[in-house]
Formats: structure tokens, sequence, C-alpha cells
């Protein structure tokens, strides 16, 4: 009997934490307010920051239609193999000049694992919600 109720009790908390790192692509859109006004993410209309549809599984500093204006830190990152995958993009809206350092983008960084989950979430869903 304990047995049972110790491995329901494993089941229902990996199903949490699956749930914790796919994120709600729902509430990653709210959460993607806080950049709007640099970043388009349903569109590739680029802003002060380069448009984010497509983001993940794109290299670092390589979105053509913003080639010019990227930091040569980012040119740099991507030239190195940096992809937006969803590692690299947790730590980077976590600490921006951590991950790429002397990258221009002046937002310091989203605090909540929760908020960068449903970011990633958001950005990889097409079409958004």
């Amino acid at each position: 009997m304990f047995r049972a109720i110790s491995c329901a009790a494993l089941f229902l908390l990996a199903g949490g934490l699956a749930a914790h790192a796919d994120g709600d692509a729902a509430l990653g859109k709210k959460v993607f307010n806080r950049c709007i006004a640099c970043h388009e993410a349903a569109s590739d209309r680029d802003k002060v920051g380069p448009h984010l549809m497509g983001v993940v599984g794109r290299k670092a500093g390589s979105a053509e239609s913003f080639a010019s204006h990227y930091s040569q830190a980012m040119k740099d990152a991507g030239a190195a193999g940096l992809v937006w995958d969803d590692a690299n993009l947790a730590q980077y809206l976590k600490a921006p000049k951590q991950k790429v350092p002397g990258n221009r983008m002046a937002f310091t960084g989203l605090t909540s694992d929760d908020d960068i989950a449903n970011v990633i979430a958001y950005l990889k869903v097409d079409p958004k919600p």
C-alpha cells in the first residue's frame, strides 16, 4: 500500500515538474508584454531589438533583417555557436549581460523561473495564443 502511494506521489511530482519545464504559452504572452516595446514575436517586424518569431533554434545574432544592428558581442556569440534553445534562452532571459557579456539589451532579466518557462513556451508556439 505504501509503495503504491509513493509511486503515485512521485508520478504527480514528476508531472508537475514537467509542466513547469514546458511552461504555459498563454501566461508567457502576458509576461512577454514586458518585452513588447522592443521585440515582436508574432511577426518578423523588428523594433529596437530583433523580432523573435522563430527564435527558438536560431543562431544568436542571425536574424537577417536585424544584421546591421546587432552588437558585436551578439554576433560573436552566434559565430561561436550559441543557438537559442530552451536552456540558452532561459539563461539569457534570467541574466542577459551574464549570458552574452557586452550585448546591448537594456533589460536586466526575469527573476521568476515560471515567467521564464512561460515566455519560452510562448516563443515556441506558432501561431501565438
